[in-house]
């Protein structure tokens, strides 16, 4: 069951289009069901269940973690920033000393613990990381005034591929997406973040919709997802109401010293159409964002063919509600 307090629900009006929506991580939002956004790691109530999820992804396919050899480097800075950030957010269960060129960490919550020396060629650190934290983690290398995802590990992707985009530049990664290009998004997002100072951390949200609060919507798992979400094309509203999510990426990037590197860090949160019935007003603004979202945008986010089961399970809704 989804923990409303928590989820970071993305929608102010009743329209949605594309935008950087970048802002200063480490700063509150309130909700209507309570609040997120004080931690860049928040481990929250489905942490151990992310983790194990994530444990059983790479030991059945291990292409899901990958690094060109330069990014080593970078690679043991994103450790240590994802340790500083999850000591920060549960101090009381977390140890951390990076003293004497080692990394050691202890953390009562998922029951691991680091004792290794940095720079160590037998660790990869980035799997290191990705077993403290539910965030999928990818590694932004800038060379020749570009961006490139030149490392990661993604086991909760939505539509995509962390083995597949590895190595690609952050203009290609955004290719598929409509508007972005024309719009200028793209282009703004690059030159923000190109210009992101050592140690700064900024966030932003992005959203779609998932079945069944299935984390893992990557390329690599299509058949099974896709798959699902047919069959709510055609299922009863109650079934709508129970498996269709709206999954909520809260996005933060780090700039990484000394490797210069960015750390992109994605959070995965899912709440069902009923569950967000249960707050006033988020329920009717997702129908609203989802019926008037434009058609390339709605076609890109695989919601058009849901609008009818979507609309479906609303009127359902409301004719239980008025009697």
């Amino acid at each position: 069951m989804t923990d409303l307090r928590a989820f970071p629900f993305p929608f102010d009006v009743d329209t949605y289009r594309y935008s950087t929506n970048l802002e200063p991580a480490r700063t509150a939002h309130r909700t209507a069901a309570g609040g997120w956004g004080e931690h860049v790691v928040e481990p929250g109530t489905d942490y151990r269940d992310a983790l194990a999820e994530r444990a059983r992804i790479l030991a059945r396919d291990p292409r899901r973690a990958v690094s060109l050899p330069h990014m080593a480097p970078a690679g043991w800075d994103a450790l240590e920033t994802v340790l500083i950030e999850l000591h920060r957010s549960v101090p009381d269960e977390t140890t951390l000393d990076l003293d004497g060129g080692r990394v050691r960490f202890s953390n009562r919550l998922s029951g691991n613990s680091i004792d290794v020396a940095r720079g160590d060629p037998s660790v990869d650190p980035l799997v290191l990381a990705a077993g403290e934290t539910p965030d999928d983690l990818v590694l932004l290398d800038t060379r020749g005034g570009e961006l490139f995802a030149d490392a990661g590990v993604v086991t909760y992707a939505s539509g995509w591929s962390m083995n597949f985009a590895l190595g690609a530049s952050f203009e290609d990664i955004h290719g598929p997406v409509p508007r972005v290009r024309d719009e200028g998004v793209v282009a703004r997002a690059r030159a923000f973040l190109l210009g992101l100072g050592a140690g700064a951390t900024v966030r932003r949200t992005n959203w779609s919709l998932g079945v069944d609060h299935r984390l893992d919507a990557s390329l690599e798992t299509r058949g099974e997802w896709a798959r699902a979400r047919r069959e709510l094309e055609t299922a009863s509203a109650d079934d709508v109401g129970r498996r269709l999510c709206l999954r909520v990426e809260v996005q933060h990037l780090t700039r990484l010293a000394p490797s210069g590197a960015i750390l992109f860090l994605v959070r995965t949160h899912h709440a069902s159409l009923d569950e967000l019935a249960a707050v006033p007003g988020w329920a009717e603004r997702v129908v609203a964002v989802t019926a008037e979202l434009p058609r390339d945008m709605a076609d890109y986010k695989g919601l058009t063919a849901l609008r009818p089961a979507i609309d479906r399970w609303w009127r359902s809704r409301r004719r239980a509600v008025l009697g």
